[in-house]
């Protein structure tokens, strides 16, 4: 009978995982089964397999022939690369324990290989969710935003406020101010002391009222024979 290496389905809708089994070709795909050998989660980042190594090995040495995506998941867990090398040994190209130490060689760089792989991911994942954060942040903001505004637009429209219009003041009168009538001073020199003696001294009269204009009688000339 041919003898296939295969995945056989199991979970929920859009939820599955699949157990990695050796089966007849002839058997359908979730039916009777030989062996389990493995399972693989393709839901997780990167994908978890578990792999029987040896037997995967034994299988692949009596000929079971593996569909592609189990072809991928055996060479990725090494199962291939130890067949091929038990087959070398089997023909005398080098020893059991050289096989086992280029095994282990392969297996330690590729465990590094996957550790660094995984980094890569998280630190990636992890990227994403802070700017993802970050989106959120600025989005709550501007909603918080949005919300103020239209609470204050809402306040104002409750409460208007009524501008008061000053009342007009009133005109104040300024003081008249008295014009001032400038007289010029008049500079008188100085005189000599024998001047002012011999000046006549002039009283000062008051002003005397005004009086009435008399009229002036004319006189008649006189006779000179009188």
């Amino acid at each position: 009978m041919s003898v296939k290496i295969r995945l056989q389905r199991h979970g929920r809708s859009k939820s599955p995982f699949y157990h990695v089994v050796v089966a007849d070709s002839r058997a359908p795909r979730d039916g009777k089964f030989i062996e389990k050998i493995g399972s693989y989660l393709p839901q997780t980042q990167p994908a978890t397999i578990e792999l029987n190594v040896d037997r995967a090995t034994y299988w692949l040495q009596k000929g079971a022939q593996p569909t592609d995506t189990c072809r991928a998941i055996l060479s990725y867990k090494g199962a291939l690369l130890r067949a091929h090398l038990e087959t070398g040994v089997k023909k005398g190209a080098f020893t059991q324990e050289q096989a086992d130490e280029k095994f282990a060689s392969w297996v330690s760089e590729k465990i590094n290989k996957v550790e660094a792989h995984v980094g890569r991911v998280q630190q990636t994942a992890s990227q994403k969710i802070t700017e993802k954060l970050a989106e959120e942040a600025k989005v709550n903001a501007a909603r918080l935003q949005k919300i103020a505004a239209k609470a204050a637009a809402a306040e104002a429209a409750a409460n208007p406020v009524i501008e008061e219009t000053p009342a007009p003041e009133a005109e104040v009168e300024a003081p008249a101010v008295e014009a001032v009538i400038e007289t010029p001073v008049e500079v008188v020199a100085e005189t000599p002391a024998e001047v002012i003696a011999e000046t006549p001294v002039v009283e000062t009269v008051a002003d005397a009222p005004a009086t009435e204009e008399t009229p002036v009688v004319e006189e008649e000339p006189k006779n000179p024979a009188e």
